[in-house]
């Protein structure tokens, strides 16, 4: 087997892959290597999320979510049109059921007009049974540009592309990161169970992993990833009728997750979900998934208490949902009151990989750092998968330019080099 490239990226789903794509497509000649820990690519976030293309409106302007997901989305679309991938288009609805919501639903159109969200509008009670008969809402916010897609399709279609760029390039499954060796070298050395492999450039965009992997090679990070499990349920095919697009609530300002929700997916059916619930095992997706490692590692930083603390009362009400089919149907029927317990069924789950600080504070935005030339992509959380080809232009340009001690941090809206860190 091959064992030197030009370029390797660590991690299979769809930022890593997206990234590998984009620098084959700006450096055809050269080789890159996908080594992915799985038996296939997928096989976690990009293959467990709602498949919802987000059109922008949540996030802080100027934010690298807002710019990413704007620029992402676009060439998302074209690249799906332009590849026979299935997509819709379909808009969403964001419904404010309460008087108390409303303002929050302001803000958030607010943001949506600072982002340039295109064609949004407010949708009175009457407007929005037009868009969505069955919801029952006080006023609304119409998003024509969200949609869905297969996030699948697009990375089996980034690795068939990638290969068919360069025939010396290769996808590596059953491939895991044992050790990272950079010192004193323009050549980095990774050591893995499928042996060693030699790169000039060596990205990590490993999700759920990727801090133990920025660790491996000795990067100073005041981070730890928490896993969130997401559970979904879905629409009993008889049912399928009452929702025509994507309907969302005003999401919870404290709480940084967008709320359950109904989802049309592009492979057929309505999904309803996901809750956001504190995980025991970082791959586990059951109510009892349990790993002692994982656990141990995330109730020994103290970011995870803090963040238990400032947010346990939300965190008792979505651990009971999990738990509860008759509370998690209770969250959807603010929407739509019609909605009976056994018009819906137990779907799939997932686990957010989510970055927090040591002071108990969820990290925003996407941050990506840089270690002796090795990148490493610590938080990419929603809107990351509308956002992957974006992402990758700011990882290709910039591992184009680091020197061995510089550092690009994308939160807070700021992209910035620093020396030493």
């Amino acid at each position: 087997m091959k064992t030197n490239y030009d370029f390797i990226i660590v991690g299979g789903g769809i930022i890593g892959l997206a990234t590998a794509y984009k620098l084959q497509l700006k450096f055809p000649h050269k080789t890159v290597a996908i080594l992915e820990k799985e038996t296939t690519i997928g096989k976690h976030q990009t293959g467990r999320n709602s498949g919802v293309i987000h059109s922008g409106i949540y996030y802080t302007p100027n934010s690298y979510k807002a710019k990413n997901c704007k620029s992402g989305r676009d060439q998302l679309v074209v690249f799906a049109k332009e590849n026979k991938i299935d997509f819709d288009i379909c808009g969403k609805v964001i419904v404010a059921t309460t008087k108390e919501e409303i303002p929050l639903l302001e803000a958030i159109y607010q943001k949506g007009i600072a982002n340039k969200t295109e064609g949004i509008c407010y949708l009175n009670a009457e407007e929005t049974k037009e868009k969505e008969p069955f919801i029952e809402a006080l006023k609304s916010i119409w998003v024509p540009t969200a949609g869905i897609i297969n996030y699948v399709q697009v990375a089996n279609t980034f690795v068939k592309l990638i290969l068919q760029i360069n025939k010396g390039s290769k996808l590596i499954t059953s491939c895991k990161v044992a050790k990272i060796s950079t010192e004193k070298s323009i050549k980095k050395t990774i050591a893995t169970s499928k042996g060693n492999f030699t790169t000039e450039k060596l990205i990590f965009c490993t999700g759920l992993q990727s801090d133990r992997n920025a660790k491996k090679n000795n990067t100073k990070i005041d981070l730890q990833i928490v896993g969130f499990r997401g559970d979904y349920y879905k629409l009993k095919k008889e049912v399928e009728y009452k929702i025509k697009s994507l309907v969302y609530p005003v999401p919870d300002p404290n709480f940084p997750f967008l709320g359950v929700h109904f989802t049309k997916r592009i492979t057929g059916g309505i999904e309803c979900g996901p809750n956001a619930v504190f995980s025991f095992k970082r791959e586990g997706y059951t109510t009892t998934s349990f790993n002692f490692i994982d656990t141990i590692e995330a109730l020994t930083f103290k970011g995870t208490w803090k963040f238990f603390w400032k947010h346990w009362r939300k965190g008792m009400v979505e651990y009971k949902r999990a738990f509860s089919k008759k509370l998690f149907v209770k969250a959807l029927q603010k929407m739509m009151p019609t909605l009976t317990i056994d018009d819906v069924e137990v779907a799939h789950s997932g686990v957010r990989a989510q970055a927090v600080d040591s002071k108990g504070n969820m990290v925003d935005d996407f941050k990506i750092k840089n270690n002796n030339g090795v990148i490493h992509v610590l938080n990419a959380p929603s809107p990351a998968a509308t956002s992957c080809m974006a992402i990758a232009d700011e990882i290709v340009s910039k591992a184009m330019c680091f020197s061995t001690n510089s550092n690009i941090n994308m939160d807070q809206g700021t992209c910035c080099y620093h020396e030493n860190a």
